[in-house]
């Protein structure tokens, strides 16, 4: 889980609208950034199989976002994509 703070602090840099907190770019750059910590949970802590398939889930909803945000406008796509480090689909 995110501290409130740094959670903010991503809504801040990703919103597109004063009172944006769930746009598809906003939700991407929290799940990457959840995504990151439990990775690094999970290095430390190897045989916990529970957290990994919460892992699984949040790389699976961050996919899904990811493909709508592709199939309807896909400049946001890149740009999100290149703002997070993520490889981004050229087609």
């Amino acid at each position: 889980m995110l501290q409130t703070k740094s959670k903010a602090k991503i809504i801040e840099k990703f919103r597109s609208h004063e009172t944006d907190t769930g746009s598809s770019e906003v939700q991407i750059a929290i799940l990457t950034e959840e995504i990151k910590q439990l990775a690094e949970h999970l290095n430390e802590h190897k045989k916990d199989n529970h957290s990994r398939r919460g892992l699984l889930k949040m790389v699976s909803k961050r996919k899904s976002l990811l493909d709508y945000l592709m199939r309807y406008d896909p400049k946001r796509y890149v740009a999100v994509a290149k703002k997070l480090g993520l490889k981004a689909k050229t087609s």
